[in-house]
């Protein structure tokens, strides 16, 4: 092989290099995340709600349990309607409290849903989201 075809193939091989990485997105129609981390702004209420509940005190930071069971595991076979059950009524005999007196959760139930479905999908890849901002 002569050097003119090994240079072609160092400049491509570079110029692709400095092609920034697209951003990797994926739509349902429960949630929108970018990059693993960056979300829809009702994805983004589901984990404020998560955290202003601090459910993390039992199912830990990342959702995959503590005391409570891992929600990234729990949201592969729940349905939406188990899930807001369990939110609402609790279940007192395993620890879970009621949450269906708090405003805040009952109004943002849809939004958890979602945040914590992307978690378990594996979409959401860091518990810690921000907002995806179009450019």
């Amino acid at each position: 092989m002569s050097i003119k075809p090994l240079f072609a193939l160092a400049l491509a091989l570079s110029a692709l290099a400095s092609v920034p990485a697209m951003a990797q997105t994926v739509k349902t129609d429960l949630y929108t995340v970018t990059d693993g981390y960056k979300v829809d702004p009702e994805t983004l209420k589901g984990f404020r709600t998560w955290r202003q509940a601090a459910c993390d005190r039992c199912h830990g930071a990342n959702q995959e349990g503590m005391v409570g069971p891992s929600l990234v595991a729990s949201l592969k076979v729940l349905t939406k309607d188990e899930f807001v059950k369990t939110v609402r009524d609790g279940r007192l005999e395993k620890g879970m409290q009621s949450f269906g007196t708090s405003k805040t959760v009952m109004d943002n139930i849809d939004y958890l849903y979602a945040y914590l479905k992307g978690r378990s999908d594996g979409a959401i890849t860091r518990a810690k989201v921000e907002e995806f901002k179009p450019q």
